[in-house]
């Protein structure tokens, strides 16, 4: 998949010059690099073929590909960020960490955006809650308004222009480094959409195959 980036607090050149994120970070490219559109495709077509999803948008299928690199290079899925059973369930979790790196996917509703970016924040700072994880550094992987277009995506869904929006009002609070990945529209295909029995239902279309 193709990708752009947007750094606060010089999460960008702290990543790939730093030793110590050094390999995470080439981790982190090399899920996002590995992932074709091809595969996108296939695991788009293998839920709908096999009943088990009837998704109007990509969100599931490329969700469910960065999990299984991801648990490939030993990334910990859903990670705690305090100990307390006081704060369990999604709000408190990470969907990826590993050592000095949490990572959230922000594919959900746009007025989760804060809690997104905080996350991390709380997973990188000292608190008077006991930790189950400390990061130093967080990376939100989001998709561009391009690929939400291409892609399916609800309207309503958080983007990764909508991220950096929120970076300026949030400065203060975002006190850790941050990275913000928006994945880009695929060159190969888009999502089309059809109301069946009163829900909307993807189908991709290879731009080769279709006449504009």
């Amino acid at each position: 998949m193709k990708y752009v980036m947007y750094s606060h607090r010089y999460a960008y050149p702290i990543l790939q010059t730093d030793r110590e994120f050094f390999d995470l970070w080439n981790e982190i490219t090399e899920v996002l690099e590995v992932i074709t559109e091809d595969d996108i495709i296939n695991h788009f077509n293998f839920r709908k073929n096999n009943g088990i999803g009837k998704d109007k948008s990509i969100s599931k299928t490329i969700n469910n590909l960065l999990k299984d690199k991801f648990i490939e290079r030993g990334w910990f899925i859903e990670s705690a960020i305090f100990q307390s059973p006081d704060y369990t369930g999604d709000t408190w979790r990470l969907d990826f960490a590993k050592e000095n790196i949490s990572i959230e996917v922000g594919f959900n509703h746009s007025s989760v955006i804060a809690w997104n970016l905080l996350k991390p924040v709380l997973a990188s700072e000292l608190n008077h809650v006991q930790k189950a994880i400390q990061t130093k550094i967080g990376v939100i992987i989001s998709v561009t308004d391009s690929m939400k277009k291409a892609g399916g995506f609800d309207n309503a869904i958080s983007t990764y222009e909508k991220y950096i929006e929120y970076l300026k009002p949030l400065s203060n609070q975002l006190s850790v480094p941050l990275l913000i990945i928006g994945i880009e529209a695929p060159e190969t295909f888009f999502v089309k959409q059809e109301k069946v029995s009163g829900k909307y239902i993807g189908t991709i279309i290879r731009k080769e195959d279709y006449n504009f």
